[in-house]
């Protein structure tokens, strides 16, 4: 069992995959914990990014593209500049399916607010996983094979 675990977390694309997944539960529980006691929808939004964007530097940094201690305070920057675009993304999405024009989602699910919210969450979480997959592939981390 250990090396089956070992031989998952060995392949970068699983483990990025499987600590996307982490990070976006890490975002969607307390986007919605957040937005379930305010009822903001841009502070929801915000909070829960930025501790995704924690939680997955971590995760990538150390497990998933198994970077060396030094030079972690540049990668951070480069992450956190990188992760900044997919903010802005998720802002805008959040901002014209959720406030702005909330009956695209809404005709779906009985204008339920919390459920636009919660399915608009979802949707930019996938979109976003895949442009945090290139950036860091291309932008961010080293390539531990060359």
């Amino acid at each position: 069992m250990k090396t089956l675990i070992k031989k998952f977390f060995d392949n970068e694309v699983l483990s990025y995959l499987f600590f996307g997944a982490a990070a976006t539960l890490v975002y969607m529980t307390t986007r919605l914990l957040i937005f379930a006691l305010t009822g903001q929808t841009l502070f929801a939004t915000i909070t829960a990014n930025i501790t995704a964007v924690l939680f997955a530097f971590i995760t990538n940094d150390t497990i998933v593209f198994k970077q060396q201690r030094k030079g972690w305070q540049k990668r951070l920057f480069k992450f956190a500049l990188a992760r900044s675009g997919t903010l802005l993304l998720d802002i805008v999405l959040a901002k014209l399916l959720v406030d702005t024009y909330p009956n695209i989602i809404g005709q779906f699910v009985n204008n339920n607010r919390n459920l636009i919210n919660s399915i608009e969450s979802l949707f930019s979480q996938v979109l976003i996983i895949v442009l945090n997959y290139v950036f860091s592939k291309v932008f961010i981390f080293e390539n531990k094979k060359n």
